[in-house]
């Protein structure tokens, strides 16, 4: 079996407790499964700006009625979800139209959002205080006001940024977060001791079979890359796989007219795509205007899966049994149901038996990291 190497067992970081100096980072090991750790030269992490990230992410001020933070919808516990909800709640309850993607080894991903329209984690932190489905707020300034007065703020962007003031701005704010999200890292899981740490006994034998599947006959590995010394679980690039698409077929050339006519800001479209589930269908084409990119969505790494359903961008799917049948349909309801003019190419219909299906979820089952093993109380994916 290849891929395999004996490593010495190191958790880099602790989920939303330990900050490590960038010193200490860029040198230390990351958890077995993952690579290297990238080193973000702008934006230097150091244990105090790690600290100050965290408590800006739990901050429910930073919501028009006080009662949304980042965590509302990115909670430790749920493995930095909100499953089981299939689309996220905001302020007043209000619902947009996407699902919230986990955390989790963020640190490691090329764009942010489903659409990848941040090019950072810190452009990322920006979008959520002022859309007006999530923190409502109708701009930065209550969060300046809160974070250039507050006692314990005050002193923190003194400590981390050397600022105070007026010259605290959202740059810093948005570093502070972006600092502690690239903490979340995890890995370690039954598949990585097996498959990278030679642990035989890691997984079941219908876990195996599933991993020879998810490489084999499956071709899932297409997308959710997996390499000789790491593996992701992602390409870190957009697809059409048939998903919210497929149920706006007739009014795309009247949806991209109207798109292309308004020529939305980004700024814009961050509100339109979470206001209005057509566009939001649009996918990565309503950021780059690019038609080959019409209902296409970041693939998402598949650590710890089976504890963040529903899935999808619209979360249409509730168990990893409904994805794998949507991708044995060839990304269609059912055999009979009309392509769609922009699917990828590669998804087609796989012809996997129900056996194959069923061991295709045991793999995926062990990508669970141990630190959220807990979270499968929340978890409706075994069902």
């Amino acid at each position: 079996m290849k891929g395999y190497r004996i490593s010495a067992l190191l958790v880099v970081i602790l989920v939303g407790v330990l900050a490590v100096h960038a010193e200490e980072s860029q040198n230390t090991t990351p958890p077995l499964g993952l690579p290297p750790l990238p080193v973000v030269h702008d934006n230097q992490q150091t244990a105090e700006k790690v600290a100050l990230g965290e408590k800006l992410f739990n901050d429910k001020r930073f919501s028009s009625n006080g009662e949304v933070s980042c965590a509302t919808c990115h909670d430790s516990k749920k493995a930095f979800t909100d499953s089981p909800l299939k689309t996220s709640e905001g302020i007043n309850k209000l619902t947009g139209t996407r699902n919230a993607p986990t955390v989790i080894n963020a640190i490691y991903f090329d764009k942010q959002f489903w659409d990848g329209r941040s090019p950072s984690l810190e452009d990322q932190a920006l979008h959520p205080f002022i859309n007006p489905v999530e923190q409502g707020l109708k701009n930065h300034q209550p969060i300046l006001d809160i974070v250039r007065t507050d006692h314990e703020y005050v002193s923190a962007f003194k400590t981390v940024f050397g600022k105070s003031g007026d010259d605290i701005t959202m740059t810093e704010v948005t570093k502070a977060i972006a600092s502690f999200e690239r903490t979340i890292v995890s890995g370690n899981s039954p598949f990585d001791r097996w498959y990278f740490g030679g642990e035989e006994n890691a997984l079941t034998e219908a876990q195996k079979k599933g991993f020879d599947l998810f490489v084999n006959k499956g071709r899932c590995v297409s997308c959710h890359v997996v390499e000789q010394t790491q593996a992701l679980f992602t390409d870190n690039r957009f697809h059409n796989i048939g998903v919210g698409i497929n149920d706006i077929q007739e009014k795309i050339p009247k949806l991209v007219g109207e798109f292309l006519h308004a020529k939305a800001t980004l700024s814009e479209v961050d509100v339109k795509i979470l206001s209005d589930k057509n566009t939001s269908e649009l996918g990565r084409f309503a950021v780059t205007r690019n038609l080959d990119d019409l209902g296409s969505f970041k693939t998402p790494t598949l650590r710890n899966v089976a504890v963040t359903n529903p899935y999808m961008h619209d979360g249409s799917f509730i168990s990893l049994n409904d994805v794998v049948v949507h991708y044995n349909n060839g990304g269609m309801p059912n055999v009979n149901f009309p392509v769609n003019d922009f699917l990828s190419g590669g998804v087609r219909p796989l012809k996997l038996t129900d056996e194959e299906i069923s061991n295709l979820v045991s793999f995926m089952e062990a990508l669970t990291s141990p630190e959220f093993e807990s979270a499968n109380e929340n978890s409706d994916s075994k069902k």
